[in-house]
């Protein structure tokens, strides 16, 4: 095994090149203004037109061979404080005859790409193509800003200060935007960062790009930005102090528990120092996280712990560099181990951000206290700390090699029968070399951690590594991971351990050049996993055909032939019943289909269905559905339900499940939004109910009101009388929070 990993390590080196950037002669020259620019969505100020038009576009979808139909014309300019951008999006009137305007589902903040027509652009200040900011509005006003990581991809639940107006015309929108320099972070000195700006117009079904993008990538690929050259270098902010005091005030109720209603009072700040422009230091003490949104629950018949993303802002500025260590089933840190489930964080601190174009630093350290009845069986949890230190250094054109250590420290150990309940410290330390070729095509990873645990010295590491290659029409990937059986990560994510696991894939796209559909090819991926001894444990194949139409609506048949070997006792229907034994042998045969809606109408809709074997030879028939209808701009309306229906032998018998949310957005500005969300979810028994009011009085200043329910189905009585929905625990919060520039 280590030597298919030596061999695999030579090829991903191999294909590292020292390209020139593919798209530098794509160069957009911003100067200082010396006028004033108001933001107006009028773009009428002589500031505007003395400087650089970035026009003629590059299609990118629904094909990448020609120029965008529909114009669009973009401006900069900056001045001590702030970069301006402006961008005129014109409509397609060709085809947008007989229909409004724009297309959107609200004035919510961070909106799905896919539905609504929009401008953004990406901004690559160190010009490193693989950390970055993007911001955008869609058509009505309401923006969009994530960071960026991994070379294209952009975490949303970033938010910061910077202001945008939009207006609308009957034959364009005029969006006028400005961000502080101290809302991003950037090297002192250097005069070149990557761009690219990015449109789309649902209604011509047309997405385009200034620097051209291949179609199989996002335009967010910072690998096709193009140069943004400034006139001089940019200019340092000044003094960069940031302080986010927050105060809350809540009632709860435990009706299950019958205690009185709890009143609760809390006040806690963050603070952002800019050490230097590119480097931030994060201090937070008594946090709370109110304001993030319920999780999505999920039908679970999964053996293994399911995985839940983090929301909470504090972890996610560079956040990418702790967290995507690894792979998505082997993260020796996951920030969510750390305050949740009624575990108070005391206070914490984290410096992050580029050392230099090709070094990048992130070291945090948070203290927890100790709480009664959170522990394993009810035991106390005592205080921990977690302190994470990791660092990144780019090599060749788009790669880096990645360092990252973990410490989490038990603090005053609970003792059971003259034994510490807890391990006194669990450490991790892992080397990743992450490839990322030159042109985008090529993408790889070499992974090797090992753990440190009290009494735990032999079989204690992962190491793993994968290979893939992406072109228009081709995809190929090939990956080996093994997870030795006393690795722990108590900091992570790793939800199996003692075992190897071999994957492939191998996908083509057929790209017809007329008719109805854009796209369509087939997918076969297959992985096997082995325990310890080399013994099969698990095997999943599966084949599948997609179309993608020009209008984007999508629909994909698959079919899927499933080998588990359980390593551990497991109830088929995950819900507190009779379970399978051990090194029994399972397999079975299963088919379905996935279907995603054009995005253009007011009604969307999609579905999925899944019929086939299951555990035991039983069966499994799965039916998904998902709709929304959008009142433009206001409202919107999103309905999703899943239905299981499991049949086994003896005790199982049969099994059903239903799984409904219906989720209401009433956005009445943006930056008013009411946000009602309501999950039945019958294999836990329980429906919950969360509503959200959020103002934003002022930039990253928000007023929060957060009401939450959460209800048993059903209860029987002693005199047999049935109550529809006992209510179990109910929640009123309110949360203040500023954000003050000092």
């Amino acid at each position: 095994m280590k030597q298919i990993l030596y061999v695999l390590s030579l090829v991903l080196f191999s294909l590292t090149a020292f390209a020139q950037k593919k798209n530098d002669a794509y160069q957009y020259h911003i100067q200082r203004t010396t006028s004033p620019i108001v933001l107006d969505g009028k773009v009428d100020e002589p500031a505007w037109q003395t400087t650089q038009l970035a026009q003629s576009f590059w299609m990118v979808l629904p094909m990448d061979t020609s120029r965008a139909r529909v114009p669009t014309d973009v401006r900069m300019a900056y001045d001590d404080q702030y970069i301006y951008l402006s961008a005129v999006c014109y409509l397609d009137t060709v085809s947008r005859a007989q229909q409004a305007n724009y297309m959107v589902e609200s004035l919510r903040r961070d909106w799905n790409f896919g539905r609504n027509d929009n401008f953004i652009f990406f901004i690559d200040s160190f010009d490193d193509q693989t950390n970055g900011f993007a911001f955008g509005t869609n058509a009505v006003g309401a923006q969009w800003d994530g960071l960026m990581y991994e070379g294209g991809k952009v975490n949303l639940s970033w938010d910061n200060k910077w202001t945008s107006v939009v207006r609308n015309y009957p034959d364009r929108y005029v969006l006028e935007l400005a961000i502080p320099f101290k809302t991003i972070r950037y090297k002192a000195g250097i005069t070149r960062w990557g761009i690219n700006f990015s449109r789309q117009d649902l209604n011509s079904t047309e997405k385009s790009a200034w620097a051209p993008v291949p179609r199989q990538f996002p335009t967010a690929s910072l690998a096709y930005a193009g140069i943004l050259v400034w006139d001089q270098a940019p200019p340092v902010p000044g003094p960069n102090i940031s302080l986010i005091p927050y105060a809350l005030s809540g009632l709860s109720s435990n009706y299950q528990a019958k205690t009185p209603t709890q009143t609760r009072f809390d006040a806690g700040l963050d603070a952002k120092v800019a050490v230097t422009t590119s480097l931030n230091l994060d201090l937070t003490v008594n946090p709370d996280f109110s304001q993030v949104d319920v999780d999505q629950q999920v039908t679970n018949l999964d053996r293994f712990e399911l995985f839940f993303p983090e929301k909470r802002q504090f972890f996610l500025e560079n956040g990418d560099q702790f967290a995507n260590f690894g792979y998505t089933n082997i993260r020796p840190f996951f920030s969510r181990r750390i305050g949740l489930g009624g575990v108070p964080i005391r206070f914490g601190a984290r410096l992050s951000g580029k050392l230099n174009k090709d070094w990048r630093l992130g070291i945090m350290d948070m203290q927890t206290g100790s709480t009664d009845g959170a522990g394993p069986g009810g035991a106390p949890l005592p205080a921990q700390n977690f302190a994470i230190m990791a660092l990144q250094r780019r090599v060749f054109a788009r790669s880096n090699i990645g360092v990252l250590f973990v410490n989490k420290e038990t603090l005053d150990n609970v003792v059971v029968n003259d034994k510490p309940l807890y391990n006194r410290y669990n450490r991790n330390l892992g080397f990743e070399y992450n490839l990322a070729s030159a042109n985008n095509l090529w993408s790889g990873k070499l992974l090797y951690i090992k753990s440190f645990t009290p009494n735990q010295t032999i079989d204690n590491a992962v190491y793993a590594g994968n290979l893939q290659f992406t072109d228009r029409r081709w995809l190929l990937l090939g990956q080996w991971e093994t997870v030795e059986r006393n690795y722990t990560a108590e900091a992570g994510y790793v939800p199996r351990r003692g075992y190897g696991r071999a994957t492939g894939s191998i996908g083509y796209t057929f790209l017809p050049k007329e008719g109805s559909i854009l796209s369509h090819g087939p997918l076969a991926q297959s992985s096997y996993v082995f325990d310890p001894a080399g013994r099969e444990t698990d095997n999943t194949s599966y084949i599948s055909y997609s179309f993608t139409t020009r209008s984007r609506s999508v629909f994909t048949a698959w079919t899927a032939t499933d080998f588990v070997r359980l390593l551990q006792p497991f109830d088929p229907t995950n819900s507190g019943r009779e379970t399978l034994a051990t090194g029994t042998e399972h397999s079975w045969k299963s088919w379905g289909t996935v279907f995603v809606s054009k995005p253009q109408r007011l009604f969307t809709y999609g579905f999925t269905t899944r019929y086939g074997g299951y555990y035991a030879n039983g069966t499994r028939l799965n039916l998904t559905a998902d709709v929304g209808y959008r009142f433009q701009p206001y409202v919107s309306l999103a309905a999703s339900a899943s239905y299981n229906d499991i049949r086994l032998p003896a005790p199982w018998n049969r099994t059903t499940f239903w799984l409904v949310g219906p989720r209401f957005d009433l956005t009445l500005t943006n930056t008013l939004y009411l946000t009602t969300f309501v999950q039945y979810n019958e294999q836990v028994k329980n429906m919950n109910v969360n509503a959200r009011i959020q103002w934003r009085y002022k930039p990253a200043s928000d007023l929060f009101i957060v009401y939450t329910d959460n209800y048993l189905p059903t209860v029987g009585q002693p005199n047999n009388d049935v109550i529809p929905f006992a209510i179990k625990n109910r929640a009123l919060v309110l949360k203040w929070t500023y954000w003050w520039n000092i």
